[in-house]
């Protein structure tokens, strides 16, 4: 990540990715304040913000989830402050909540929720659609095009924001956040900033009253105004810098588009050498879309197609408009995803939109030659080593649900585990032995298990367990745990805490010691808080496969209410453990029993942790010293005594 993101030489142009663009058009915008939870692909955010925080006079943290993260951020928007909260499209459902009220309230500093989406679901259990969200609360939309847009854009925001004072929603997607650019700089505002919440004025005086959402029974003294907001928008929207159009006056196709599929649209539209044929409406305000100059550009072709990703929501919006102006426009024909000619599932990339662009405008165009394709599909399929999804060496999950899957086998009664979002989300794998039986949102597996040890009056007999991570707890777990407790749900729940937020980074949650700054900061103790609640805790070192194993038969057998197993280990990659071995490990050879019977390869084929490699052609196991992160679990699964471990002095 780039660190000079607070240059402030204006003018001059550094490689940034889209996320730290967007940071940039931030703190031009004269940012105070920004608060997120971690999320692929929208972590960077907050990280580059922790970097220049001190000297830019800003306030950043890592908020306990996304609710509390938009609560922070609108806390110094009512006071008078700009701010922004960030999240990945997850997120956006969390915070949904808060969210629905403050569009409603509105908001007085300029405030922009960020949210990341992730077509293809590359770094997420789904691809869930966060635009959908402006609509549904009725808040301005903006989608940046390129890198320095990511930048500008982000900018305009905050005065678009003050202008109809209300929330604006930014949306970035994978490509868009972690590709890079080079960006030009614009200047650094002055950093002082004065807060003031005024309540005093009248009820619904924006500047001076109470910040409060919609009034019982009264929607016409805050929604009908709020409806207005957003047509102010749009008005503002049709002469919005950032929506642009290149190609023929009247094209053969109108290709609208917005967001990373501008970049897939361009590109395409180059390889196909069709400038003269197409034209291009790049969209930055896509909700709502302004009339007029969506009107205007429709009469320029009879032939329109959408591309956007993931869902058809700006193509069904562009329809209800055309539809809308008929008579002017004309009748059009529209492809996209609808026709079939863009899929509504998985991530855009040129390739498929030239697919398409050839079918609509019967082009013949073959970008490789099929005997070179299968070439590198051969190479490929040869040259590369087949590897399936799983945890890092040494990592303790893997061990946690080696005893977790052995406990179960052992108890004999047909239990099961309810998942949660995070690294563990491999327990529904191979990797993880196909431990994990549900996977639902965060917190969700806690609140899954809760309800089925209830269903012990229906004649269920199976145990049931959780798993979840310590930020998960904070972030989604204590109230489902709650509730069980309270409840007396006979459920066992396995804190896995690794120390971290891990599979985003290892930002700090409400359990560390310090904050996003690196500030001290009270860290809870979630055993202490676990205790507290009135559950009954233990606590187990995973790689202890036998003391965590015997714990969880106890607890499994132990039917009073729910029980929670702290399984505290650091992640391998985190700082203490990154690079630090506890053991060498080795592999006896001459006591390696490989595929023969009492064994028929356990730590390669069934445990599977990477550092541990098949020896085809000695037909013996063996480690991969640069791998291998000297957890030496490995050397207590091995029924053979061939793996061996050696403390490191």
């Amino acid at each position: 990540m780039s660190y000079l993101i607070d240059d402030n030489r204006e003018g001059i142009q550094h490689l940034l990715m889209g996320n730290e663009a967007i940071v940039r058009g931030a703190l031009e915008a004269g940012i105070n304040v920004a608060a997120g939870y971690p999320g692929t692909p929208s972590s960077e955010i907050i990280e580059a913000f922790s970097k220049i925080a001190r000297d830019r006079n800003i306030y950043a943290e890592w908020s306990t989830n996304e609710k509390v993260a938009m609560e922070v951020a609108a806390a110094a928007s009512f006071a008078g402050l700009r701010s922004l909260c960030v999240m990945k499209q997850n997120g956006v459902n969390v915070a949904s909540d808060f969210l629905l009220h403050l569009a409603s309230s509105g908001t007085r500093g300029g405030m922009l929720l960020v949210t990341c989406d992730d077509p293809g679901a590359l770094s997420s259990v789904n691809e869930g659609e966060s635009r959908l969200f402006a609509k549904l609360v009725e808040i301005p939309l903006l989608e940046p095009g390129d890198f320095q847009e990511a930048k500008d854009l982000t900018k305009w925001a905050f005065d678009l924001s003050e202008k109809i004072r209300n929330l604006v929603m930014i949306r970035s997607v994978t490509r868009m956040s972690h590709a890079s650019g080079n960006v030009k700089f614009g200047s650094l505002p002055d950093t002082n900033a004065h807060a003031e919440y005024r309540f005093d004025g009248p009820l619904l005086d924006m500047e001076t009253g109470p910040m409060i959402s919609m009034i019982v029974a009264a929607p016409e003294l805050q929604h009908g105004p709020q409806q207005e907001k957003l047509k102010k928008a749009a008005q503002l929207f049709e002469d919005c810098p950032f929506n642009t159009y290149n190609g023929p006056e009247s094209p053969e196709l109108l290709i609208i588009t917005s967001s990373a599929c501008t970049l897939y649209v361009r590109e395409a539209v180059n390889l196909l050498n069709i400038e003269d044929r197409v034209g291009i409406l790049k969209l930055a305000t896509t909700w709502p879309l302004p009339p007029n100059l969506i009107k205007r550009n429709l009469m320029r072709s009879k032939a329109v197609f959408v591309v956007e990703e993931v869902l058809p929501t700006l193509e069904e919006n562009i329809k209800i408009l055309a539809a809308e102006t008929a008579l002017e426009t004309g009748i059009k024909t529209f492809y996209g995803k609808h026709s079939g000619h863009i899929p509504s599932a998985g991530e855009l990339n040129p390739d498929i939109v030239i697919s398409a662009l050839t079918k609509i405008l019967h082009i013949d165009y073959r970008p490789v030659e099929p005997s070179f394709e299968q070439k590198t599909a051969k190479m490929a399929a040869t040259m590369a080593p087949t590897r399936e999804m799983t945890f890092c060496p040494g990592c303790p999950h893997r061990a946690s649900f080696w005893s977790i899957h052995n406990a179960i086998a052992l108890d004999g009664r047909n239990g099961f585990v309810c998942g949660d979002i995070g690294c563990y989300v491999m327990g529904t794998l191979p990797g993880g032995y196909s431990t994990v039986k549900t996977l639902h949102s965060m917190g969700s597996g806690s609140g899954l298990a809760s309800g089925f040890g209830k269903l012990k009056q229906f004649g269920i007999e199976q145990p049931v367990l959780a798993v979840c991570g310590d930020s998960t707890f904070f972030h989604a777990a204590m109230p489902a745990l709650t509730n069980a407790i309270h409840h007396k749900s006979p459920f066992t729940l396995i804190l896995l805490d690794n120390s971290g937020t891990a599979m985003t980074g290892f930002q700090p949650h409400p359990g560390s010691p310090f904050d996003v700054m690196g500030n001290t900061a009270e860290a809870l103790d979630i055993e202490a808080i676990c205790r507290a609640m009135g559950g009954r805790v233990e606590i187990a070192d995973p790689f202890n496969l036998t003391e965590t194993r015997e714990m969880l038969n106890y607890l499994m057998e132990y039917k009073d209410g729910a029980k929670v197993l702290i399984l505290r280990q650091a992640c391998a990659l985190s700082p203490e453990r990154r690079g630090k071995k506890k053991f060498d490990v080795s592999v006896d050879e001459s006591i390696c029993i490989g595929e023969n019977c009492g064994c028929d390869r356990l730590c390669t084929r069934i445990f599977g942790c990477p550092g541990i490699t098949w020896d085809t052609e000695k037909k013996v196991s063996r480690i991969d010293t640069i791998i291998c992160a000297g957890c030496g679990v490995c050397a207590d699964i091995c029924p053979a005594g061939a793996i061996q471990k050696k403390e490191v002095a």
